[in-house]
Formats: structure tokens, sequence, C-alpha cells
């Protein structure tokens, strides 16, 4: 049934759509910035140590949403000490945004911004052939891993960056979220993509098992109001359907039995939770910190 089916990917316009539905309806960045806010402070409380300055690697740094709170943490742990802030990103509109939301940001002045438009493996490459391992005192790769060919391969590269007193965080999807089983069970029906890739936190703790790094993990609870979904004909509801499964306009060209199992599924409380007559996925992410 796949073959009929297209990635969202294929549609970039559309992709980014639903995109920005996803973080309207859910709690994505709000938890995000909550472990920041919380947790972030102790996790870098000796990444700058007797530093002159501060080597910071954002790996999918997006439109810099996050990284720039990431940064305001650093800061405010080590004020006055200048943070070299290196980007790689593979999206022009991303690096665009990033620019224009450092532009508009107050009190960056003891900050230095280079953006790589590149992948993650680009980069490897890259550094590869001019011989060069850069080191880093904080390196994040949130919510990217899905776009990467060899995941154990990436994690252990960019790890093999540390300093002495570094730290790598990865931000992705739990392995107990709705998304977790919805790519489990579904996957397979959905459209093969080259581009992504269905990986939740758990096979990534998986992976690091298997190659002996140590790490701790954060749970972080996020929802997603997916009530709209139900609705037929609700514009933002294909939207956010599209984006659930990664099929472009999955409502029109997904067979009537593949659709009614995935209406089904995202009803039930493995997946969701109804509550004053909404229904609110299951978005938890995890965050991953690694030590050299």
């Amino acid at each position: 049934m796949a073959s009929s089916l297209r990635s969202l990917f294929s549609d970039h316009s559309r992709y980014v759509e639903s995109f920005r539905l996803f973080l309207e309806n859910s709690t994505e960045h709000q938890c995000m910035l909550e472990f920041i806010e919380k947790k972030l402070p102790g996790i870098i409380l000796s990444i700058g140590n007797g530093k002159s300055a501060i080597n910071i690697l954002s790996v999918g740094g997006g439109s810099g949403e996050i990284d720039l709170q990431i940064l305001s943490k650093v800061q405010a742990k080590y004020p006055g000490v200048t943070i070299n802030n290196e980007v790689i990103e593979p999206n022009d509109e991303q690096i665009l945004s990033y620019k224009e939301r450092v532009a508009k940001t107050p009190n960056l002045e003891n900050i230095n911004f280079t953006w790589h438009k590149e992948t993650s493996s680009e980069y490897k490459s890259r550094m590869n052939e001019k011989k060069e391992s850069k080191k880093w005192d904080f390196i994040h790769m949130i919510q990217m891993l899905y776009y990467v060919k060899d995941i154990p391969a990436t994690i252990q590269y960019f790890h093999s960056l540390l300093e002495a007193k570094a730290k790598l965080l990865i931000i992705l999807v739990s392995g107990t979220s709705g998304w977790a089983r919805l790519w489990k069970k579904y996957g397979p029906r959905l459209p093969l993509n080259d581009l992504c890739l269905y990986v939740s936190s758990a096979d990534i703790k998986e992976q690091l098992d298997t190659i002996g790094l140590k790490y701790q993990v954060y749970e972080l609870p996020s929802t997603m109001d997916i009530t709209n979904c139900f609705i037929k004909g609700n514009k933002e509801g294909e939207l956010l359907l599209d984006f659930l499964t990664e099929t472009c306009y999955f409502s029109k060209t997904a067979s009537l039995d593949l659709k009614n199992e995935i209406m089904e599924e995202l009803k039930k409380p493995e997946c969701s939770e109804e509550k004053d007559g909404k229904v609110f996925f299951n978005n938890n992410l995890s965050a991953i910190v690694l030590e050299p």
C-alpha cells in the first residue's frame, strides 16, 4: 500500500506548514525550554572551568530558537567569557531565520556565530579531509538524529570531539511516546523515506549500551492537541495527520483500512489521552547527556 503514499518531505512547503502547526499545538518547545531552565545549568556546570573561551557546536541548529536559550544559560554561568557557537544546518531558510533571530536578540556581544550549510556527515567528511578534529566544550543534537544514516557512528564521531569536561546533549522523542508506538506498528506501511528514520530514545539507549558509552537520561513530558484530526475535512487536522504519519495528504491518499486503523490507534491510551473533550497525543521527549 505504501507505494501510493508520498513522503511529507517531498513537499517542502506542506512539511513546513504542518511542522508549524505541530509546534503551535504541542508543548514541544515549552518542555525543552523547561529542561533548559531547570536541568541545563547543572549539566553545563564545569564545561568552561578555567577557560577564556567556550566552544559550542550545534548539530542541526534549525532556526536557533532553542540554541539561543542554551547560550543564555552558558552566558549566565560564565559571564563575560567569549563563546564560539558554530552551527551545522543544511537548510538555507533555517539558517536565514537563525541569523534574523540573532540580529534581533540583545546581549549577544560575547558570542561569535558561525554557520555551516551542511549535514552532520558532510561536516565530518570536511573535517576528515582537512585532517582537523576541533574539540568542543558542549555539543548538542536536538531533534536531528532521525535524519542521520548511521546513528551509532554519528554519535561516536561527535563524542570523540568532546573536551575533558565537555558534555554531549541529544534530545529526541521518548521510547514511551505515542510516536514510538505509531512508528513501530505502522512504519512499514507508511512511505519509506531515505530522509527520515523512525527512531526513539529507546533505540538510542540500546545503541549507546552496545557501544559502551555512559549516559544519563531525563524525561521531558509533552503533549500535542490532535483533536482536529478527528474532525472530518478539518484543514489543520489533515496537516497534523500528515505530520504524524510523515505522509503527504494522508487523509486523501491512504487506503480506508490504514486510515481507520491509524485513527483508532491514535485514540488508544498508549498513544493519547482524552481530557475535557480533547485528544492529547503523547509527545514525550528524552534528553540524553553523554560525558567524554
